[in-house]
């Protein structure tokens, strides 16, 4: 049975596959029943190039955020504006994309494993989507947002509970996409529950618990919509109570429905409303409850979770808690038994649980943005079966480990990533995690720096800003070596670990306000400096050889420094490049002074706009900035002058606030106000691809070294890693000069385009089917630059017998023929040098788009 996803959105959804779980087929799309969305195919298309492999986040505020589907297993919650399918066994994931800029859905699901989510915009609507389809049906009954929403237990109906504004509740039949019976509901809701035999619901919030009763014969006998029933519980002295939680009694217990309140009580209500039973739970506050045939599970502060029979409500035990906050996942031990909690350790508070009655899984979501998920069949001895850890607010940066000479001195795993975040924390993530758990909490997650000692920041999203609302690490940067990592927070202090052990070096208060960004000077430089520029207008120049001492302050921005970038080859020619919201860029040229390396002006552009980014193309001789007006404007390093004008948005609205280069220089990614990413061709300025799925505006951009996947961070507290195509990942890599090799190992030889020209000519002069005079002269003698290493390697083939294959075909563009003649010239070199005793390893050489070829 395929799993139906009911959607509220303010525009359309589109549907994307995860890179395990493989495409959806857009030839089993239905047609939704209902309004259609004009935007949704469109948007479909313009993203197939780039589609969405790994979510790192979270959004899950409440129970209503949170399903999981019985016949699967599979859980889903809301990340941005993307719900996530999770396979907690497997560890892989599938998703579902929205267009729409609205975030937090909410979720429920049916025992037949239909699944719906809601969203709050301009006019939402509720969709309903099949897993291994597309959508299929589509209603709007709400004009501001959706609370709630729940299946019926056959999977008959629909109900969706509006915002306290809208003031209405709703019970719609999906299948043929028409509302049935509607009413009024003057309190908060904050759940909604179906009983077992679907003949009413339940609602609960502020001060509020109403039984509501659908009458089938009426439905069937009036085509329009009528008027919901609905009777209030009665609460007795626990009028005034904040009803946060609520589900209906299943098996034995179905006539029964359980509300938990904030402050507490585990409340039983009869099949007659009445509030036959309560408990107190003793803990300072409740949130989530999540009930089975079994047993009652309610989630509290602190990371309790209670278990009560579901007959009289008997204290039955108390679950395993989770990570306490601070936890080094390095450290050692296993959750089979219940941890003592050492004097004054804290735990995140529970926010949302949801049972799978087939598996007898609890999935648990915490405040911090961990994801739990229990094996409960022994529910005095439960274990854990997954669990992730993720940030808990606004990410900042995102910076990619570099590419080394030497593999060895990396301090870091190859495609190792980090993010920070206003949580007080930098991650360190891996985009391809190894087979083998490294930890105990997560799969995705390597490790957790945590600036600062207070872990107040990690909990909550109102108290993750703290007092001042200055907390977190707004800017990373890796230096070129690899060795350090250098951070800059909100309050303006500049952080210096070593990255191979996350230990702090150095603690600068370099500025007066949050540093903006940081940029270490490049290996091609010849110097070792890291530029810090801030919200107070000052650029700093620390020298890294004299343990980052002060080298120089540059004062000439009049507003906030958005981006600052070194580039150059020799000490003689480093510049640096800065640009700011006062619509100023300044290219500084270094001079080497009695007091040391001093920058001063030597070209100031003004433009018209805001200029909010900047990043340097591959030959570090071009800075392309991001500009209000969303376009992209390529200026030279060297003269100053503009070069070209490239669009940077697909739309017509908002402002460009982030552009990135791919580290072959062929495309460029921009993030805009309306929280979408688009990607370019940097030469022709033609969209490659629009993505879309976070909820809040775009803060970083990052492409991979290994040129497969696209880093993209935000707001919404997730971050996102996108899968490039083939064709992308081969055009990048055969511009930096990495060749590909699946399987077999392959030669390519090859030449820069900018030699081509000359060569042809050359070999035109020369007489075809000729030999040349000498055959000890060397055959080919190549030089390439690479892209990413700014280096310059040889290639020299030695001395080649004049009966050779290869010495007797003249040039030819024909590149057919070029492997036959290559495996020719392999087995030859071999066996020419083991006869001379030498040892010789063919490595893959870098693939141009100009190739040479002999016949």
């Amino acid at each position: 049975i395929s799993i139906n996803f009911v959607k509220v959105s303010s525009t359309s959804a589109v549907m994307a596959e995860g890179a395990d779980c493989g495409s959806a087929n857009p030839a089993k799309r239905k047609q939704p029943a209902g309004r259609k969305s004009r935007q949704s195919q469109g948007k479909r298309i313009s993203s197939s190039r780039v589609c969405l492999e790994k979510v790192l986040g979270i959004s899950t505020a409440s129970s209503s955020g949170l399903t999981s589907d019985p016949n699967t297993g599979i859980i889903a919650y809301p990340a941005g504006c993307v719900v996530v399918l999770l396979h907690p066994k497997k560890n892989k994931q599938s998703h579902i994309i929205s267009a729409s800029r609205y975030a937090d859905p909410e979720l429920g699901v049916d025992p037949q494993g239909q699944v719906i989510f809601g969203r709050s915009g301009h006019m939402p609507c509720v969709r309903v989507w099949e897993l291994d389809g597309g959508q299929v049906a589509e209603v709007q009954c709400h004009k501001y947002g959706i609370s709630c929403v729940a299946f019926s237990s056959n999977s008959s109906y629909i109900v969706s509970v509006g915002y306290q504004h809208d003031m209405t509740v709703s019970v719609w039949d999906w299948k043929k996409g028409s509302i049935i019976a509607s009413n009024k509901v003057s309190s908060r809701v904050f759940a909604v529950s179906f009983s077992q035999d679907s003949s009413y619901f339940v609602t609960a919030g502020n001060r509020h618990v109403k039984f509501w009763y659908l009458d089938a014969s009426k439905e069937r006998r009036v085509n329009s919509t009528v008027p919901l029933i609905g009777r209030s519980g009665l609460l007795g002295d626990h009028k005034n109570s904040v009803f946060c939680g609520l589900a209906c009694g299943r098996g034995r217990t179905a006539s029964n429905t359980y509300c938990i309140t904030s402050s507490g009580l585990l409340c039983l209500f009869n099949s007659s409303r009445h509030l036959e039973a309560w408990v107190n739970l003793k803990t300072s506050s409740a949130s989530c409850l999540a009930v089975s045939e079994s047993f009652v599970y309610c989630g509290c502060a602190d990371g309790v979770i209670r278990v009560f029979g579901p007959s009289n409500l008997q204290y039955v035990t108390t679950l395993h808690r989770p990570h306490r906050l601070g936890v080094d996942l390095a450290q050692s031990g296993q959750h089979g038994s219940l941890l003592p909690a050492s004097p004054g350790s804290r735990y995140p508070d529970t926010l949302a649980l949801t049972f799978d009655p087939a598996a007898r899984h609890l999935t648990c979501v915490y405040n911090d943005h961990s994801l739990y998920v229990w094996d409960v069949k022994d529910v005095k001895n439960a274990r854990k079966l997954y669990s992730a850890l993720y940030h808990s607010g606004c990410v900042w940066s995102v910076e990619v480990y570099p590419e080394l000479p030497e593999p060895a001195q990396a301090c870091l795993p190859p495609s190792s990533f980090l993010t920070c975040s206003s949580d007080n924390t930098i991650r360190l993530w891996h985009a391809d995690p190894p087979g083998a758990h490294t930890n105990l909490y997560s799969n995705d997650l390597l490790r957790i720096l945590y600036v600062g000692e207070n872990t107040q920041h990690l909990q909550a999203e109102g108290e993750a800003a703290g007092g001042d609302g200055k907390a977190g690490i707004k800017v990373l940067c890796i230096s070129p070596d690899g060795r350090h990592l250098a951070a800059g927070d909100r309050c303006g202090n500049l952080r210096v670990f070593g990255l191979q052990f996350l230990d702090e070096l150095v603690k600068i208060e370099a500025h007066d306000s949050e540093v903006l960004c940081l940029e270490f000077s490049p290996i091609s430089t010849g110097v070792k400096l890291l530029a810090s520029a801030s919200r107070d207008r000052l650029i700093h120049v620390f020298d890294l050889e004299r343990n980052y001492s002060l080298e120089q302050t540059l004062n000439d921005h009049s507003a906030s420094i958005t981006a600052v970038k070194f580039t150059g080859t020799a000490s003689p020619e480093v510049r640096l490049v800065s640009c700011g919201a006062d619509k100023s860029i300044y290219f500084q040229t270094a001079e080497q002074t009695s007091e040391g390396l001093q920058f001063s002006r030597s070209h100031h552009v003004v433009e018209k706009t805001t200029l909010y980014d900047m990043d340097l193309d591959s030959s570090r001789t071009h800075v392309a900035v991001a500009c209000q007006d969303r376009n992209v404007r390529v200026y030279n390093v060297e003269t100053g002058k503009l070069k070209k004008c490239l669009k940077g948005s697909s739309s017509d609205e908002g402002a460009l606030l982030k552009v990135q280069m791919d580290p072959s220089g062929s495309f460029f990614a921009t993030s805009c106000s309306d929280k979408n990413i688009t990607i370019f061709d940097y030469e022709s300025g033609e969209c490659v691809a629009t993505l879309f799925g976070h909820s809040e505006l775009v803060t970083c951009i990052r492409f991979s070294q290994d040129c497969r996947h696209l880093i993209t961070v935000s707001g919404d507290s997730c971050v996102f890693v996108w899968r490039l195509d083939a064709q992308m990942t081969s055009t990048m890599r055969k511009r930096r000069g990495v060749s590909q090799t699946s399987g077999k190992r392959e030669t390519f030889i090859t030449v820069p385009s900018s030699q081509l020209p000359q060569m042809e000519e050359e070999e035109e002069r020369r007489t075809p089917c000729r030999l040349d005079p000498c055959p000890e002269t060397s055959v080919l003698d190549l030089h390439w630059k690479s892209a990413s290493m700014c280096t310059h390697r040889k290639l020299q083939l030695g001395t080649l017998p004049t009966h050779s294959p290869l010495m007797q075909m003249s040039c030819r563009s024909d590149f057919l023929l070029l492997k036959s003649a290559i495996s020719s010239l392999v087995l030859e070199l071999l066996s020419t040098r083991m006869s001379a005793h030498h040892t010789t390893t063919f490595r893959p050489l870098p693939c141009m788009p100009s190739l040479w070829d002999w016949r």
